[in-house]
């Protein structure tokens, strides 16, 4: 007869499932003894569950298929929370396997008993607790189609017991019916006519673009070109629009172009696609803006908008394309790109390595994207990585930067880099981690060694919290609790059996990272890099530069005047 556990095991199987992270436990036994008897999917041990889900989350990412993680009862499901939280917002397809307390326990205060299908209900699409056999395999069924086609989490609770118990009549999954394909919505016609003639009317259209532009880049592109249009793009749509584009004129926001604000602010009309960039005080005020995107709950929660569309960018921009009258005046575009030439030149200034001197993580993501192969995947800790990845990776179509964008999750980059290698074998990928993300889960270089993994991790050694230690001063706070007392990174991977390389000097970054992208296996980059680094656009806004001033002077009166000529040293003069 065949149980629960392996009518979930063939489901998957058939869904295409080829791997599934997690840590084992009682409560799982019987999936994970399902797993060992069938074969097929291979079971990646992590060293902890909140590294599961975001691997899972990296998988999914990379893929766009299905990826799935498992944890135990009680606080081994509670780790994937944060994994969960990052995929279900990011719209990527995550199945969660959470154990449960024998079926008889729950509700009687038993050891370990949470709810599960409570607690995950926040961060998931479908969550359902599976109490009856008879409930399969419809449950696990709906809870991998509504993963793929709504690109969301879902969840599966499932008690040991029942996950042991017999299925009276199984059925054989059905492939297709599991994983149905994303429709083609285009608006209606009388819409695409109004976007038409907004845009028309207009003088000087700015485009911005997110995530949501994926596979449109040729179409976001050909509209640009006919509207004499800049494109700026939020972080998630630079792996998407930012190649191949001489409307470019990079981000917006704080971590973003000075060019792209610009760009922005003096439109006079704004086309968002596939955007749902959150920081309201980044749009312009007196434009016509409208909005074309697949979801609906985002259309207009932004900004107010003239016309929300609801329709996939690509084939919307398709039939929106022949109703456009193409423009002759370029002078908006023109003065956009001079903005945008300007802006990237003051940058690269602070990306040029000086010999003998400070190793500046500018420095290091420039020669990282020289180097790295040209389809390179790229994961990014939240904070400073975030924001050197955003400036300094170039992306030409075949690369990918993934990180948790919209949760903004410390620790995510090694976690997802192991998804993303472990789905792709011979791809290159590498994580850009914070000293600060890193240590949160460095229990799982371990796994690196253990699956084989030849990631390459560059840890970013500020000794600091750095980009909350630059928010603090900006503010015109005296930092506190931000420092780190690191160890040498390099000699702790070697301790583990992993290839560890140091490096302080800024002459030795090109040899040192070509010998850790020529390693056939993992390899920990620690990079000593400066601390006192202005992460922003080279003209900072009149409340930050408010906010330093307030800083410096409570440095002073304080007793920490060294700092301020320290900080003054490493950018200020530079």
């Amino acid at each position: 007869m065949t149980t629960v556990a392996d009518q979930i095991v063939d489901t998957l199987k058939a869904a295409g499932v080829k791997r599934i992270y997690g840590i084992v436990g009682d409560s799982l036994n019987g999936f994970t003894d399902a797993l060992r008897r069938k074969g097929g999917i291979d079971w990646l041990h992590v060293r902890h569950e909140e590294v599961a889900a975001f691997a899972a989350a990296g998988e999914a990412h990379s893929t766009g298929e299905l990826a799935v993680c498992a944890g135990s009862c009680g606080p081994g499901n509670l780790h994937l929370i944060n994994g969960l939280f990052d995929a279900h917002r990011s719209r990527v397809p995550v199945l969660a396997i959470a154990a449960q307390i024998p079926s008889a326990e729950i509700g009687s205060g038993y050891f370990q008993e949470t709810h599960p299908q409570e607690l995950f209900r926040e961060c998931s699409g479908y969550c359902e607790l599976v109490s009856s056999p008879d409930q399969m395999p419809r449950a696990i069924e709906m809870a991998i189609r509504r993963a793929v086609a709504e690109r969301c989490v879902s969840v599966l609770v499932i008690p040991g017991d029942v996950a042991l118990n017999e299925i009276s009549v199984a059925s054989a999954p059905q492939p297709l019916s599991l994983k149905p394909r994303r429709p083609i919505i285009i608006p209606p016609e009388d819409v695409l006519d109004r976007l038409a003639t907004l845009l028309n009317e207009s003088q000087r259209v700015t485009l911005l673009c997110g995530g949501g532009v994926e596979g449109a880049h040729d179409e976001v592109v050909a509209l640009a070109a006919a509207l004499k249009a800049p494109i700026v793009h939020a972080l998630r749509g630079k792996e998407h629009i930012e190649w191949d584009n001489p409307y470019d004129v990079g981000m917006t926001g704080l971590i973003g172009f000075s060019s792209g604000y610009y760009a922005m602010g003096a439109c006079d009309a704004l086309l968002m696609l596939g955007t749902d960039f959150p920081y309201r005080q980044f749009y312009p005020k007196d434009a016509r803006i409208a909005q074309i995107d697949i979801r609906p709950e985002s259309i207009g929660r932004r900004t107010s908008v003239e016309e929300g569309l609801i329709g996939d960018v690509k084939h919307t921009l398709a039939a929106l394309l022949p109703k456009i009258a193409e423009k002759r005046d370029d002078r908006h575009l023109r003065a956009s790109v001079d903005h945008y030439t300007e802006a990237r030149a003051a940058l690269d200034k602070l990306a040029e390595g000086r010999p003998g001197g400070r190793l500046h993580p500018q420095h290091v993501v420039r020669v990282l994207s020289e180097m790295a192969s040209e389809d390179a995947a790229f994961t990014a800790d939240v904070g400073l990585p975030t924001v050197w990845s955003a400036r300094y990776l170039t992306m030409g179509g075949k690369r990918r930067l993934i990180g948790s964008f919209w949760h903004g999750s410390m620790a995510n980059a090694m976690p997802q880099a192991i998804g993303i290698q472990a789905a792709h074998p011979g791809r290159q990928v590498i994580s850009l981690s914070g000293d600060g993300g890193f240590t949160m889960l460095m229990g799982d270089l371990l796994s690196l060694k253990q699956l084989k993994l030849p990631v390459k991790i560059v840890v970013f050694n500020n000794n600091a919290l750095g980009f909350i230690e630059l928010e603090q001063k900006s503010s015109g706070f005296v930092d506190f609790g931000t420092g780190f007392d690191n160890p040498d990174f390099a000699a702790l991977a070697e301790a583990v059996g992993i290839k560890g390389i140091r490096v302080e000097d800024p002459a030795d970054i090109e040899s040192k990272i070509a010998e850790a992208l020529a390693h056939d296996g993992p390899v920990l980059i620690d990079a000593v890099v400066e601390r006192m680094e202005l992460a922003m656009p080279p003209k900072v806004t009149t409340e930050m530069a408010k906010g330093f001033t307030l800083y410096m002077l409570k440095a002073v009166l304080n007793g920490r005047g060294d700092e301020v000529v320290e900080l003054a040293k490493a950018n200020l003069l530079r």
